[in-house]
């Protein structure tokens, strides 16, 4: 993930770098600090705001090291839709508290903070309601496994009626490890999971549909290939199937502008050379094929754009963290 830390005083700028070290290792951390209180390793901002509108569609986190209205009208502008935003995090520059403030589940925010508090020695403030109840999170369950929530509004209904201990129905076709005890594949439930590629199956009266991210595009095009184009490819490529799917591509060859909408996107970015491939046709479904998972759509060229799309396993686990 793109973490973006901002801090506005010393300590709060001492404490960005242990930030910094304590996420570098799995996330790409940048610090930003006020001009009184910078170094070298550190970009400057004289406007938080201003900064913050510049680095909002590309950043995943923000952790601010100051007064949480500080953080709060910062980042206020620019915010969206639930499952768009960036988690937000707030630390007092005294490093006792971490706040998940925004996108704790879905953004993994409460992960982060956790991880933080442990790192640091700090205390982790978690405010979510499942959390404090200690059940099932819709939320969690879907961050952990890649999944994307499809029906905001069913979604809200399905954690208003874990939190009063109504059963929850559960369907889908992937393999999937235990359930928690407020879910059952068995019997009539008012309100139910549905995991499915197509989301117009709705086995319970309400009904969430969650959406696997797990398709994989293999990709050749040009190096002075414009941005635009590879949007346009791609979406005629998915042929229906969402943007939103996307886990990863991978490329023969570096394409700065196929980098580009993977930073976009927020999905990783491969690339692979000729020695790596069989060198027979269809290098595109090769490379599609690469991460394990089964052929959908065969290699198809765009307007110069060539792309195959593949559709990796999926397991899904309860326990797992995000």
């Amino acid at each position: 993930m793109n973490i973006a830390v901002f801090s506005v005083t010393e300590n709060g700028r001492q404490l960005s770098v242990r930030i910094a070290e304590a996420l570098g290792a799995e996330h790409r951390v940048s610090r930003y600090c006020f001009h009184k209180h910078t170094d070298d390793n550190a970009a400057v901002f004289w406007n938080m705001g201003s900064m913050v509108g510049r680095l909002f569609e590309r950043s995943d986190v923000f952790i601010f090291v100051c007064a949480c209205g500080i953080a709060v009208r910062a980042a206020a502008p620019y915010l969206g839709t639930k499952p768009d935003d960036p988690a937000i995090i707030v630390m007092d520059d005294g490093g006792r508290f971490v706040i998940p403030v925004l996108s704790g589940h879905i953004g993994s925010a409460n992960h982060i903070a956790e991880i933080l508090a442990d790192s640091l020695g700090s205390t982790a403030v978690i405010t979510t309601s499942e959390d404090e109840a200690g059940g099932f999170s819709l939320e969690s369950f879907v961050a952990a496994n890649d999944l994307i929530i499809c029906d905001g509004k069913a979604a809200k209904e399905i954690s208003s009626a874990v939190l009063h201990d109504e059963k929850i129905g559960f369907f889908s076709n992937y393999k999937h490890s235990g359930l928690p005890e407020e879910l059952t594949e068995f019997g009539v439930c008012r309100t139910g999971i549905c995991i499915d590629a197509n989301t117009a199956v709705k086995p319970f009266d309400v009904t969430v549909n969650l959406v696997p991210k797990n398709v994989v595009l293999g990709m050749r095009c040009k190096s002075d290939t414009s941005a635009e184009a590879v949007e346009s490819a791609v979406t005629s490529a998915l042929d229906g199937i969402g943007i939103k799917r996307i886990s990863c591509i991978a490329a023969v060859g570096e394409v700065p502008e196929l980098c580009s909408f993977c930073e976009k996107l927020g999905v990783s970015f491969k690339i692979y050379g000729s020695a790596e491939l069989d060198g027979g046709e269809a290098e595109c479904e090769q490379i599609a094929l690469k991460s394990g998972g089964k052929l959908i759509i065969k290699e198809k060229e765009f307007d110069g754009i060539s792309i195959a799309v593949s559709e990796t396993p999926v397991f899904l686990d309860f326990e797992r963290k995000s």
